[in-house]
Order: C-alpha cells, then sequence, then structure tokens
C-alpha cells in the first residue's frame, strides 16, 4: 500500500513527492536513530512516545492502524489511528477515525528549525485519516485529542473544537464532520 502525496520544500517552497505508507520497523528505525535524540533535546512533548510498542501492538490489533509518510527516503511523518471503536461528538451514534498519535520529524517542526525540511507533513497524515474513513465508510469524519503544543495546528486544519475533555486529561477535542457538509 503506497499513497501519493505533496509536500513543500521550505528552503524553496518547491514541491516535492512522497509517500503514505503502511508503518514498518524501517519506518521505526528512522525514529530511533534520527527523531529520538532531536525530541529529547527540545523536550517535545511527543518525546516519549515508543513507536516500536505501537508497530507490535497495531500488528496484535485489528482495530489499529499505523502510518509513515516517507519523502527524500527518510520518514517524515507518523500516524496510528483506531477505526472501529470511536464515536463522533457532533453526531450521535456516527463512527469515525480517531487519530491516536501524529507525528512530524524534529527537522519538520518550524520552532526546531527554520525553515522546516518540509511544510504540509501533518496534514497530509490527517487528511489520510479521512481518505480511510471515507473508505471505512464513516464519511470522512476523524477525531482526535490534541496535545498543547499542537492546538494551533488542528484549528489551523479547520477541525471543530469541542474544548477540553476532562476525560481525557483535559486535552481538547477536535473532530472533522461528514464531508461535503
Amino acid at each position: 500500500m503506497s499513497f501519493g502525496i505533496e509536500l513543500i520544500r521550505g528552503v524553496d517552497n518547491l514541491p516535492i513527492q512522497g509517500n503514505i505508507e503502511e508503518l514498518a520497523s524501517k519506518h521505526i528505525d528512522d525514529f530511533v536513530n534520527f527523531w529520538s535524540e532531536e525530541l529529547q533535546k527540545y523536550q517535545t512533548q511527543d518525546k516519549q512516545w515508543d513507536w516500536l510498542f505501537k508497530l507490535n501492538f497495531i500488528k496484535r490489533n485489528s482495530e489499529f492502524e499505523g502510518y509513515a509518510l516517507v519523502a527524500e527516503d527518510s520518514t517524515q511523518g507518523l500516524m496510528k489511528i483506531e477505526t472501529q471503536l470511536h464515536s463522533s461528538h457532533q453526531v450521535y451514534g456516527q463512527k469515525l477515525v480517531y487519530v491516536e498519535f501524529l507525528a512530524s520529524a524534529p527537522w519538520n517542526r518550524s520552532f526546531i528549525q527554520r525553515p522546516p525540511k518540509f511544510r504540509g507533513v501533518g496534514t497530509n497524515l490527517l487528511r489520510y485519516a479521512r481518505v480511510r474513513s471515507v473508505e471505512l465508510g464513516y464519511g470522512g469524519r476523524v477525531g482526535l485529542h490534541s496535545l498543547p503544543e499542537s492546538v494551533r495546528f488542528y484549528e489551523n486544519q479547520l477541525m471543530n473544537n469541542f474544548g477540553l475533555d476532562e476525560n481525557k486529561d483535559n486535552l481538547i477535542y477536535f473532530e472533522y464532520g461528514r464531508l461535503g457538509r
């Protein structure tokens, strides 16, 4: 499985091609060998995420899926989604794809590197979650809880903000409704 996407190179604003692939060991190796030290250095909230554990969990549980965004032979972003257990906050009883984890490589984060190597990593992964939602018959509905440092990103994606969720460590819940409405 490979899904073609387009990123914007930060130094010259030119488009480059990339792919979204099923999460695999090579993506975890990139995370461990190239991302981890930078995430620790900048004390990002996702520095503790164990993507090897997530990959193994996904392999054992059919309701979870993992994806990597790859460009220039390097993992630029990672995402874990849940596809069967979550329901919409907007429309009672409607299933949605729930984004459990979404991360962009450190060099793609403007607070770490200016300009970022690539722009559009998180946006493309989030769009792919919508694609999966459509494929599963959920109409493009996607939900997630945002880390505090990512709230502005999800607001810029025009997701509906449902405010703090007391049941989820007071993280802000965001949701895309059905496409076309």
